[in-house]
């Protein structure tokens, strides 16, 4: 890695974060989920419990990923439903209390590019495919050097063995399969 001289750096004609390890801020941190009940109603919920960090190399493909979720800070709401979220039924909490996310390969071009990985969730582990952007760079009041992206993705939640579901007297399920995932992600550089 280069010496960091700049928080932000120009790589082909775009502006990037440094090379260096930044450090998700949990605090400004999300990782929100959408399904759909009845088939028909969006249901949003989030994870706030995030941390890990990204490490910048010179080259972007190259850099990696490391994030951990705590399951049990879902909130989507409705007490109610986030109990049912972290039950045995579902997200199962008390066996498996964090999810992971690991990049395995970046194709970088511009201020995006798609992050390949391996996520785990309920203990099962799946090759995934985020579509990330670099939102932007911002100094915080305390001289702290903070850069901006956001992700996004799709998977199916009994590709994770969470299956838990209920049939409905007019055809259908109760709720999606399929869930979208949306990360808006903030992350300190450590060190400068």
């Amino acid at each position: 890695m280069t010496t960091i001289d700049a928080p932000i750096r120009q790589y082909q004609g775009t502006t990037l974060p440094a090379p260096g390890v930044w450090e998700i801020d949990s605090g400004h941190t999300e990782v929100a989920f959408i399904g759909r009940h009845f088939m028909l109603t969006k249901v949003r919920g989030r994870f706030t419990g995030i941390t890990g960090a990204i490490t910048v190399a010179d080259d972007p493909a190259a850099s990696t990923i490391e994030v951990g979720i705590d399951m049990a800070s879902v909130e989507s709401g409705n007490a109610t439903r986030d109990e049912h979220l972290r039950s045995a039924e579902l997200f199962d909490v008390a066996a498996y209390p964090t999810a992971a996310f690991r990049s395995a390969g970046i194709v970088w071009q511009g201020a995006g590019g798609t992050v390949d990985g391996e996520l785990t969730i309920h203990g099962v582990t799946r090759r995934v495919s985020l579509e990330v952007e670099f939102e932007g760079y911002a100094r915080d009041p305390w001289g702290g050097h903070r850069a901006v992206a956001s992700a996004r993705t799709r998977i199916d939640r009994e590709d994770f063995g969470i299956t838990w579901n209920m049939a409905l007297e007019t055809g259908g399920l109760l709720v999606s399969k399929e869930i979208q995932i949306e990360i808006n992600l903030e992350a300190v550089l450590k060190g400068a």
